[in-house]
């Protein structure tokens, strides 16, 4: 294993090379394990290959208490088949060796405490992770994490509410390593129709203080919404609208171009 100071800084050159090129990044997100392993990561390589610029590999949980029904269900597909927090990191591992986009797990607090703090970020750092996004882990409560992370060369990403305020937002942007991820809604994930009006002043806000790159999730449906938040974050993550194209079923190969053309059309529309 590299030493954290000889580690690529993946994310930095990412977010860099989108600036330069004066477009948003596109993340991606995928739940690993669903439909199962080998399918969630050639759905993984399939976003790549769309021209995704980061991708969220999910780790499911029983209680995903800020997922909405998509991610829900795919948790439980993911269950079903018996998948585990080591399963995805050998996916993350497994598509390390094929790509060099920035990877990063998103999933819950027990599980990673099961899986032991330490034995967690360690295997992170073998497999090419590069960040690490755990929703229910409050910036106040996050020294040990933080810590264990910069250790490995693993960064951290926390969360933001349209109803945080400016303590909380100082917090997580602080806290925050890799980039700060502010959730459009109020809610659960899910693809919506329309997103909040007051949404630009509130990104404004947050990235004129933030030290690290602001990504927007949550809601993020089609291309015209990409487009229309691309224009106010560093990024945009897209994540319910892919794992139900996955959902739709057909051979891997049916589901992996369908993958592809929605995140092609996705990145088109972050080209400004």
């Amino acid at each position: 294993m590299m030493e954290p100071a000889s580690m690529p800084d993946r994310l930095s050159a990412m977010f860099s090379r989108c600036r330069a090129q004066k477009e948003g990044a596109l993340v991606t997100y995928i739940m690993g394990g669903d439909p199962d392993l080998a399918t969630s990561r050639a759905m993984a390589l399939a976003c790549i290959a769309g021209g995704a610029d980061m991708l969220e590999i999910g780790f499911p949980f029983s209680d995903p208490v800020a997922d909405g029904p998509t991610i829900q269900h795919a948790a439980e597909r993911a269950l079903a088949r018996g998948t585990t927090l080591a399963d995805c990191i050998a996916l993350a591992a497994s598509v390390r060796e094929k790509a060099e986009t920035p990877i990063v797990l998103m999933g819950y607090l027990n599980p990673v405490l099961a899986f032991g703090l330490k034995k967690f970020f360690r295997a992170c750092g073998e497999a090419g992770v590069d960040a690490i996004i755990v929703p229910d882990l409050l910036p106040e409560e996050s020294e040990e994490f933080g810590a264990l992370a910069k250790e490995n060369g693993v960064k951290t990403v926390f969360l933001l509410a349209p109803t945080s305020n400016a303590a909380r937002r100082t917090a997580a942007t602080q806290a925050s390593t890799g980039f700060a991820y502010f959730v459009s809604v109020t809610g659960v994930t899910g693809a919506r129709e329309a997103l909040p009006s007051e949404l630009s002043a509130q990104l404004a806000a947050v990235r004129q203080a933030s030290p690290v790159p602001v990504v927007v999730g949550f809601g993020i449906s089609g291309p015209e919404q990409a487009k229309a938040l691309g224009a106010l974050a560093d990024g945009v993550v897209v994540g319910s609208a892919i794992v139900s194209r996955i959902a739709e079923g057909g051979s891997r190969q049916a589901r992996a171009d369908r993958v592809i053309r929605f995140v092609r059309s996705l990145k088109r529309a972050l080209r400004k």
